[in-house]
């Protein structure tokens, strides 16, 4: 009898430990994107992307609800379309990428509103500041692909104010309106592969 349930103990302990396996995330580069848009004269938009970025992701849950989640990405890695304002945007006025050529994101919360929305919370380091954003999640869902490949995707979207981080520079306009806006709009789009 104690042999039985000694067993029986076992194979619960086995199952549980299975149950409980945390799953590890990478990031699929080139089905991602890291871009920001800002306003510009206060007329248009312009969008700007980090080509160098990485994100690691460990779940224990299927719906990603326990998701511990850390990203980076690379300021020297700025792409505007524009060489002139790429290297403005690596200098002190904003970024400062040889003091910190590295823009931080380490989650703290994932939780789920609906079906595909969740509110990711976490901690943004820009410069040497760091503060608490909530942002917008849009969960594309989880498919194996031709190549057995289990995949995740996953659309970020949120606001932030540069001046927030040390990105303080501006001009002003004829009209009294500034050259660039203080409000940032991210968005990131993710696609990951199960390890």
């Amino acid at each position: 009898m104690k042999k039985a349930i000694l067993f029986l103990a076992v194979v619960i302990g086995l199952n549980w430990s299975a149950l409980a396996q945390t799953t590890n995330w990478s990031l699929d580069a080139s089905h991602s994107s890291v871009e920001f848009t800002v306003t510009h004269l206060v007329i248009s938009e312009v969008t700007g992307k980090f080509k160098k970025f990485d994100v690691s992701v460990q779940a224990d849950k299927a719906d990603f609800t326990d998701a511990k989640i850390s990203f980076t990405a690379d300021v020297n890695s700025i792409d505007t379309d524009n060489e002139n304002r790429d290297k403005h945007l690596k200098g002190d006025d904003f970024f400062n990428a040889e003091k910190f050529p590295q823009i931080k994101f380490v989650g703290k919360s994932f939780k789920k509103i609906t079906d595909k929305k969740y509110e990711l919370v976490g901690d943004l380091t820009i410069r040497d500041v760091t503060k608490t954003v909530t942002l917008n999640v849009n969960y594309g869902g989880t498919v194996v692909d031709p190549w057995k490949n289990t995949k995740a995707g996953f659309k970020i979207t949120g606001t932030i104010n540069r001046k927030d981080y040390g990105l303080k520079w501006n001009a002003v306009t004829e009209a009294g309106g500034a050259v660039v806006s203080d409000e940032v709009e991210l968005s990131v789009k993710l696609e990951l592969a199960k390890k």
